[in-house]
């Protein structure tokens, strides 16, 4: 949990500034903001986890093994938001940013109060599947050998020679996902009014 926590708080507002950059930066900070998208969408966050981990040490850059889990998930997790955010950004519809020339609304006022609340009604479903997908996803720092809930099943699997635990592994799993699903929906409703 305090790992989906911190990979959830740092990648979202990390995508919504690569979002912006990609849609109203440079086009030279664009290229290389779609090159970074591809090659975190691209490749497995598993090897990720283990390039980060096992692999920067080879150029002098070593991470203790949760600081290391937290920085390649957040790098992987920012691309997939951007990807979100920058979909509902040119989703808007160009009479909107018309409107508030007209109207000689400030880009930024502009932005908060017009803008973002639309991109973030329209990306509100995506995000909450990648927040889900979040939470089965730190079962993979077990490569780099931290703790978490699919590996303690596995080691009880193995003592005991059941899947019972695994069973409760499961439902746990059940259980995270149906409360973030359950708060998500209430987020949803509350801004397609």
């Amino acid at each position: 949990m305090k790992l989906f926590g911190l990979v959830l708080a740092l990648s979202l507002p990390l995508g919504l500034i690569v979002a912006v950059v990609k849609v109203y930066g440079p086009t030279v900070v664009q290229w290389f903001i779609t090159l970074y998208i591809y090659v975190m969408r691209g490749t497995p966050l598993l090897l990720q986890l283990m390039f980060v981990f096992f692999g920067l040490p080879y150029i002098g850059i070593t991470l203790d093994r949760f600081p290391a889990a937290v920085f390649a998930f957040v790098l992987n997790y920012a691309a997939y938001f951007a990807e979100i955010f920058r979909g509902g950004m040119v989703g808007v519809p160009a009479g909107q940013f018309e409107a508030m020339k007209v109207l000689r609304i400030d880009h930024f006022k502009g932005y908060r109060k017009v803008i973002f609340p639309q991109v973030l009604k329209t990306t509100l479903p995506s995000i909450g599947n990648e927040v889900l997908a979040l939470v089965k996803d730190t079962s993979l720092v077990y490569i780099l050998g931290l703790g978490e809930v699919l590996r303690a099943g596995q080691i009880a699997a193995n003592r005991y020679a059941s899947l019972i635990p695994f069973i409760f592994v499961g439902v746990l799993y059940l259980i995270v996902t149906g409360v973030l699903s359950y708060m998500l929906n209430k987020i949803e409703k509350r801004y397609q009014r």
